[in-house]
């Protein structure tokens, strides 16, 4: 006889190594593996509750003694342009988005090399070779884009973002750009045009990935307005980033065991068949 039994998401935690964002404290992070049918299901339960997806993994920052590493997402209807962002958008004018599968070129590889060669050379992916690069665009289960944006007077590639499309919003999982146009603020540019897709779409919001009070790597999100972050179990508003400024010294963090418990996952996930 065969019975069907449902297919429950197991979940791990990295060991710990030092912060990119914080100087002196160490990261860690809480994981799943994102894999077959429920695939899009999980990845959407689990974006509302602060995790991100890198390939096949949902992941969410744990750490024991910090909890300042806060998923962001701009409500789209709540949005205004202020000045900066409305002369970035007319710096900008001239570029062509264009919207593919996922799948990794020639010409996105050589762009992100020099935007990691100029911005990133210390970082985590410093040494990611072309073929981590194609498993990074195109090693996807669930409904994700690369978009393009050229100039077309130079014929060049500018800037490339690869984004996923959630059930409520469009979720830039990773993005980089011409290190050479500083004066185009292309990274905000791109957010600008998301923000500009998801309400062409009718989509709520745009996830923009972790924010961390004090960390200047992370507070040009603080100039979007509109601006939510998960905190302490549900997205709230940001009025002011000071108010968020304890989550980088807690008086505690959750056990690995409770946060897991307190996860909310999908109610009809696939079935494996015995």
């Amino acid at each position: 006889m065969r019975h069907t039994l449902p297919i429950a998401p197991q979940f791990y935690v990295t060991a710990p190594q030092p912060c990119p964002y914080l100087e002196n404290r160490m990261e860690r992070k809480l994981f799943t593996s994102l894999q077959g049918e429920g695939a899009d299901q999980l990845n959407n339960s689990l974006s509302h509750q602060g995790f991100r997806r890198s390939q096949n993994v949902l992941y969410r920052p744990s750490c024991s003694d910090c909890s300042a590493c806060m998923s962001a997402r701009i409500d789209v209807r709540s949005f205004v342009k202020n000045r900066s962002q409305k002369r970035i958008l007319k710096r900008n004018a001239t570029l062509q988005r264009r919207a593919t599968s996922p799948w990794a070129t020639e010409d996105q590889y050589a762009l992100f090399r020099r935007y990691l060669d100029s911005r990133h050379s210390d970082g985590g992916m410093a040494d990611m070779d072309v073929f981590e690069y194609a498993a990074m665009i195109e090693e996807t289960p669930i409904r994700s884009r690369v978009i393009e944006y050229t100039e077309p007077q130079f014929s060049g590639l500018v800037a490339v973002s690869l984004t996923d499309v959630l059930e409520d919003g469009l979720s830039m999982v990773y993005s980089f750009y011409d290190p050479d146009m500083p004066q185009n603020s292309v990274g905000t540019y791109m957010i600008l045009d998301h923000i500009s897709i998801a309400l062409e779409t009718g989509l709520p919001y745009v996830y923009l990935g972790y924010w961390v009070p004090g960390s200047s790597k992370m507070s040009y999100k603080e100039k979007f307005s509109g601006l939510e972050i998960y905190h302490q179990g549900d997205w709230k508003k940001m009025r002011d980033p000071a108010e968020f400024a304890d989550s980088t010294h807690p008086l505690s963090t959750d056990p690995i065991a409770e946060q897991v418990a307190n996860i909310h996952l999908p109610e009809q996930l696939p079935h494996n068949r015995r």
